[in-house]
């Protein structure tokens, strides 16, 4: 065998072993005892010291420096390698071990905390993830920008000060449609009981719509919807609220995305390096293109509406344009993973001005909730009314994800560069989604971006996709001109 054989023999059980523990995760959010929490981190510990051992093993290192790559895809399974281990010797293996077990209990407690408005139970444990989480980044950076380190974890080839230009640029188009949409009388909303059990039942007819293979996967419920898994198993969580399907529907979409792009995702590609979505910016993409761009697309949205009153019943808006309007309606409200899409890039930008001044010691965890709340006053003109709705609200802290929240906007971005490019390819495609069949548009998806896995880098793979450089102006010009219409401004 060649050093390249080798390395590729190597990697392929080292990814087999990454599935398992993701499959502990999954576990822990969905099925696990509550009273496991304790020895779960203890569990998420032991194999990321397995993980770390292997990613950084010397002999890696001896292999990545004799290996030739046969083509295009060998050179880059050995970019990626590469990459993971240029990380794993920078991060010392009991610092690996700490923050996972750490995390792992930190969002037990973040669980409970959330439940009990209890932001004083968070603290301690959140002060402990930030402080593992800085050591590991300024191992990472190596005298570089700690945050810049971080996001490379999630966003290969981003830098904090890319992202905050672009910020900067949509802001003020965002603040002002809000403001404009806002002025406008608000259109009715969904009103009545939504039987939870009945939710699930159309969540699973939603994910096979959108071509979720249920044979190489589940659906589930979670405190926070989600996706795990690649290859043969991807598995996805929803959540269900009795006064408020769209809830469940719109994240059953959501993680139906992500976990079409794993499930998509070449089948030689399986338990490699490249066997997984090239980052959380063009992961999200999918998750937002099929949930916004085609899930509330106004020819979709006529034929969801039938099929929740048949589901239903009375739902509050009387006919297909005033469903669509409710999908649609821009409203104040506290919560992320709920927010429509003009509003939704705020949350993110928010999140990332905090997270930044946390990983740079300029905010320290006890004065957290303070600035958040002064943060949300300030972008949103109102107050938070409780915990949960404001610093508890996501899990991404409590499990170490800093760097992670600004591949949303990101996200949102590319979903908006891949946007126009399949309308101009699809000019049948609201014909298609009138009958409730996505094919055509997941088919674009599956061949432009899917199928490549971590084969192209992130920036590349989108320019590839939709034929121009990566830029916030389609995602604004898809905003402005939908909720223009909608709204008659």
């Amino acid at each position: 065998m060649t050093a390249f054989d080798r390395l590729i023999a190597y990697q392929r059980d080292t990814a087999a072993l990454a599935q398992i523990a993701g499959r502990l995760g999954w576990d822990q959010e969905t099925m696990m005892p509550r009273g496991a929490a304790a020895q779960r981190g203890v569990e998420m510990a032991a194999i990321e010291a397995v993980l770390h051992a292997r990613r950084s093993a010397p002999e890696v290192g001896e292999w990545l420096a004799d290996a030739r790559a046969p083509d295009e895809v060998g050179a880059a399974h050995l970019r990626e390698i590469r990459r993971a281990y240029d990380r794993a010797t920078k991060v010392p293996g009991d610092l690996a071990r700490r923050l996972a077990q750490v995390t792992s209990e930190a969002q037990g407690i973040w669980a409970a905390a959330r439940a009990g408005e209890d932001v004083a139970a968070f603290l301690p444990v959140l002060e402990d993830v930030v402080a593992l989480k800085r050591e590991e980044g300024a191992a990472l950076a190596a005298g570089g920008d700690v945050y810049d380190a971080m996001l490379q974890d999630y966003e290969p080839g981003a830098s904090a000060e890319q992202i905050g230009a672009m910020f900067d640029a949509m802001r003020p188009r965002l603040v002002a449609l809000r403001s404009a949409i806002l002025a406008k009388p608000a259109p009715k909303g969904l009103s009545g009981q939504f039987d939870e059990a009945v939710q699930m039942q159309l969540a699973v007819t939603l994910a096979q719509a959108f071509g979720y293979d249920m044979a190489r996967g589940r659906l589930d419920k979670a405190v926070h919807p989600f996706s795990s898994g690649s290859g043969a198993d991807v598995r996805i969580t929803t959540r269900t609220s009795p006064t408020d399907p769209f809830n469940c529907i719109y994240s059953t979409i959501h993680e139906v995305g992500h976990a079409a792009y794993e499930q998509a995702i070449r089948p030689d590609f399986a338990l490699s390096a490249l066997g997984q979505g090239v980052s959380m910016g063009v992961h999200e993409s999918q998750s937002r293109i099929y949930e916004n761009q085609i899930g509330r697309s106004r020819a979709f949205t006529g034929w969801l509406f039938g099929r929740m009153k048949d589901a239903f019943g009375a739902l509050g808006p009387e006919d297909a344009e005033a469903f669509h309007a409710a999908v649609n309606r821009v409203h104040k409200g506290y919560i992320r993973t709920e927010a429509d899409e003009v509003q939704y890039n705020l949350h993110i930008m928010l999140r990332f001005d905090l997270e930044r001044a946390l990983m740079s010691g300029d905010l320290q965890v006890r004065d957290l909730e303070t600035a958040w709340n002064d943060r949300f006053a300030a972008d949103f003109g109102y107050v938070v009314d409780t915990p949960s709705n404001g610093l508890l609200q996501d899990v991404h802290w409590s499990v170490g994800l800093f760097g992670y929240f600004p591949t949303y906007a990101l996200g949102n971005v590319y979903a908006g560069c891949l946007h126009e490019a399949m309308r101009a390819a699809l000019p049948d495609l609201d014909a298609r989604l009138a009958e409730g069949d996505t094919s055509t548009a997941t088919a674009w998806l599956r061949d432009h971006v899917q199928q490549f896995g971590g084969l192209y880098e992130p920036r590349q793979l989108i320019e590839k996709a939709s034929g121009a450089v990566p830029s916030e102006e389609p995602l604004l010009r898809y905003l402005e001109t939908k909720f223009t219409a909608l709204y008659d401004l």
